[in-house]
């Protein structure tokens, strides 16, 4: 494994930088406050080709590997973890599934316009009953003629009131049943399809997270993302990719955290010194760069499987466990090393502390992920 940094790697890390510092930074607090879906944000990163990452030129994505990808969301969201939750989620979810399980008319039909965010992608699996529970969906879809009727409500969703288009997962056969589920395209403005509560979150607070209601949506045969009955098979397929974007982000959030930590320890006076040379201080420093450096040696493994197109559920489910988790511990200690002045809302370590922890339960709880690797272990 070989995980030199490329120079385009690092010339899409230093775009994406440089982006976050001009749009986004500025504005984090009045979004997050205001919990602020910026979509104006997203259509400036279309034009830089953040929203299709992954996506062929021929579709008119930016046609990049999973390296870039995660360089991308890990300098988004070390100035927002909410943008970066968002972009991730446009990407990996809506977008990949349609670009690994669309077919041809599919593809040329949205991915252009996702990979530019002219249209903003929500992916709906997780439901008010059935998270991680998902063969007993209640969300269903009933064959009727040459056309799709769904009824049913899908919760926790990324964009599910502002996105354009959405990558349904529905229940077609019976509860618990083996191959009972199915993936549909279903665009804004179907009839019966509509957005309802937007969430009230503790952190990432900037990135959408709405239901969807559909009753009697009906949607053409067309609209059917692969064979009946593949639905989970697919959307199984689709997190282990969307587990390397929440790994990028929980890795993007850790690094903030860490950064304003140690800037701050050696700007801060107590007892005439600056607070880093105290032990209690530097030896969590030293914890926190050891962690996120461990989290990224993960990352990095399981995007080179992603970019060999090699098994990758186990390492993917990996560094998401472990990402998520450092990122929560890093931000705890950032906020005690900044102390009072770290609970405060004038400092970037508090948002970090409340968005890192959305990472341990997106995409799979990180007990979820203990059973994913639980079993790829136990396979040989």
């Amino acid at each position: 494994m070989n995980f030199q940094t490329s120079e385009l790697t690092g010339q899409v890390a230093i775009t994406a930088r440089d982006f976050a510092q001009q749009y986004i930074i500025p504005h984090v607090m009045e979004w997050d406050e205001k919990q602020e879906f910026p979509l104006h944000v997203f259509k400036e990163m279309g034009k830089l080709g953040l929203m299709g990452v992954l996506v062929p030129e021929e579709y008119g994505g930016a046609g990049l590997g999973y390296f870039e990808y995660k360089v991308i969301i890990e300098e988004i969201a070390k100035a927002c973890g909410s943008i970066g939750l968002s972009v991730a989620a446009h990407n990996s979810l809506c977008t990949g599934h349609i670009m690994t399980f669309g077919n041809d008319g599919q593809k040329k039909k949205y991915l252009p316009k996702l990979a530019t965010a002219e249209w903003i992608g929500a992916w709906g699996l997780t439901e008010p009953n059935t998270g991680s529970d998902a063969g007993n969906m209640s969300c269903i879809a009933v064959k009727d003629g040459d056309d799709w009727i769904i009824n049913g409500t899908k919760n926790w969703i990324t964009h599910g009131k502002s996105g354009d288009v959405a990558v349904v997962i529905c229940r077609t056969g019976e509860p618990g049943a083996k191959h009972n589920a199915t993936a549909f395209i279903v665009e804004r403005g179907t009839k019966g399809f509509s957005g309802g509560k937007k969430e009230n979150k503790l952190g990432m607070r900037a990135s959408e997270t709405a239901e969807m209601i559909f009753d009697n949506c009906r949607i053409p045969d067309a609209n059917r993302l692969g064979n009946v009955g593949d639905g989970f098979k697919q959307a199984l397929k689709v997190l282990d990719g969307g587990r390397i974007s929440i790994a990028s982000l929980s890795l993007g959030i850790a690094k903030g955290a860490y950064e304003a930590a140690l800037h701050y320890s050696k700007e801060r006076y107590q007892f005439d010194q600056p607070i880093s040379n105290f032990q209690a201080i530097s030896f969590k420093l030293a914890d926190m760069a050891t962690e996120i450096q461990a989290a990224e040696l993960l990352v990095l493994q399981a995007c080179d499987l992603k970019v060999r197109g090699e098994a990758v559920t186990k390492f993917s489910a990996m560094a998401k466990y472990y990402a998520s988790e450092v990122a929560v511990k890093v931000a705890t200690d950032a906020v005690q090393i900044f102390g009072g002045y770290g609970y405060t809302k004038d400092f970037p370590v508090e948002k970090h502390y409340r968005d890192a922890k959305l990472c341990t339960i997106g995409e799979g709880t990180s007990e979820i992920q203990k059973i994913v690797i639980s079993r790829e272990v136990l396979k040989n």
